[in-house]
C-alpha cells in the first residue's frame, strides 16, 4: 500500500490507531504521536515507509515533513526500501558479537540466499542488523516480528525457517 493524492493510508482504522496516540498528548501537541504514526503507517505499508507516506504523516500531524523524515532516519526501526515479510533483525551488540552474532549472520545469508540489507526473490525473507535488544542472557538473538528468539544456533534457524516457508 503506498499513499498518493487520490490514496490516503491514514483513514479508517490506521486513522482510528493514530488517533488514540495523539489523544495522549496536549492538544497542541499531536507531532508527539510521530513515532507511533510511523510505525503504524509503515506496518499497513509493506513494512517500510515512502516520502509520500512521511510526508501524509506531517500532514496529519501538522508538522514539517523535514521533522517527521528527522524521526525516521534516526531510528533504526523504521525502514526506506522493501523488507521480507519475515524480518531477521540480528543483535548487533558485543555481546552477541562475543557469542556468534557472526556466524548467525552468514548462516542466514547462505541459508537464504541474501545479504543483509536483501530482500528473497519471492519477498519472505530479509535481514537485518540492529543494535542492542536487550537480551544478552540469551546472546546470540534476534527479533522476528514481535518475538525474540535467544541462544540461536543454524539448526534452530533451519527449524523457524522451515516453519515460515
Amino acid at each position: 500500500m503506498s499513499s498518493t493524492a487520490d490514496n490516503k493510508v491514514i483513514v479508517g482504522d490506521v486513522k482510528s490507531r493514530i488517533d488514540k496516540w495523539i489523544a495522549n498528548y496536549p492538544e497542541d501537541q499531536r507531532q508527539s504521536a510521530c513515532m507511533p504514526a510511523l510505525r503504524i503507517v509503515q506496518e499497513v505499508s509493506n513494512g517500510y515507509l515512502t516520502t509520500e507516506l512521511m510526508d501524509e504523516i506531517a500532514e496529519y500531524l501538522d508538522m514539517p515533513s523535514i521533522a517527521v523524515y528527522e524521526v525516521a532516519t534516526f531510528y533504526g526501526n523504521y525502514e526506506h526500501q522493501p523488507v521480507g515479510e519475515f524480518k531477521f533483525c540480528v543483535c548487533n551488540s558485543i555481546s552477541c558479537m562475543l557469542r556468534g552474532k557472526d556466524d548467525i549472520i552468514a548462516y542466514l545469508e547462505e541459508r537464504l540466499g541474501v545479504k543483509v540489507g536483501e530482500v528473497t526473490p519471492d519477498g519472505k525473507f530479509s535481514i537485518k542488523k540492529v543494535e542492542c535488544l536487550g537480551a544478552c542472557g540469551g546472546a546470540p538473538m534476534m527479533q522476528l516480528g514481535k518475538d525474540y528468539h535467544e541462544n540461536l544456533t543454524p539448526e534452530y534457524l533451519d527449524k523457524l525457517i522451515t516453519e515460515l516457508e
